[in-house]
C-alpha cells in the first residue's frame, strides 16, 4: 500500500505522515533521504527527530530507497524533494537520467508489500525559480510527483494543516 501525501513546505505533511503510520503501526520506521548540506539544515533534523518518540526506527537512505523497506513493515519516506536533490547533482544535473532513475525506484516500491508513506513537496506552486537549474528541477520534481501520484493507492494534499483527500 503507498500513500502519498503532497503539499507545500509547512503544510503538516509530516506531522500527518507521522500520524498516520502510528495508527497503522506500534513500531513505525522514519527512512530520512537527506544529505545534511548546513548547520541551519542539521537544525531542521534535529527538529524533526525530536518530533518522533521511542516507537520509532529511523533508517537514513539517500537514493537506493527501496533496498532498506522490509516487508510487513510501515514506513514513512521523508521526502522526495530531498531524495531527488541527491540524484540531480550526484548526475551533474541531468534531468533525464533523475527522473529514470526515480522511476526504477518507485517502480521497486510498488512491489514491496509493507505500508509506505511518501511526503513530498509541491514547489511547483511557489515562486518561480530565478535559476536555470531551479526551474529544471521544478519541472523534474512535478514529474516525479505525478508518477508517485498514479502509482499510489491513496493521495493526500496537504493545506494549512488540513488534509484534502485526492484518491
Amino acid at each position: 500500500m503507498i500513500h502519498y501525501i503532497s503539499g507545500g513546505e509547512r503544510s503538516g505533511k509530516s506531522s500527518y505522515a507521522q500520524k498516520m503510520a502510528e495508527d497503522i503501526s506500534k513500531t513505525p520506521f522514519y527512512l530520512a533521504t537527506s544529505r545534511i548540506w548546513d548547520d541551519d539544515f542539521k537544525r531542521r533534523v534535529e527538529r524533526h527527530i525530536s518530533d518522533r518518540d521511542e516507537r520509532w526506527t529511523t533508517i537514513e537512505e539517500e537514493k537506493n530507497i527501496s533496498s532498506v523497506i522490509s516487508k510487513n513493515t510501515t514506513v514513512v519516506i521523508d521526502c522526495v524533494t530531498l531524495w531527488l536533490t541527491n540524484f540531480y547533482v550526484d548526475t551533474n544535473y541531468d534531468t533525464q537520467e533523475c527522473l529514470k532513475l526515480a522511476k526504477q525506484e518507485i517502480e521497486k516500491l510498488t512491489e514491496i508489500d509493507a505500508n509506505i508513506i511518501i511526503i513530498s513537496n509541491e514547489i511547483g506552486m511557489g515562486l518561480h525559480a530565478t535559476t536555470e537549474s531551479g526551474r529544471k528541477f521544478t519541472e523534474l520534481q512535478g514529474w516525479v510527483n505525478q508518477f508517485i501520484a498514479k502509482k499510489a493507492n491513496k493521495a493526500t494534499f496537504m493545506v494549512s494543516g488540513l488534509p484534502l483527500k485526492l484518491k
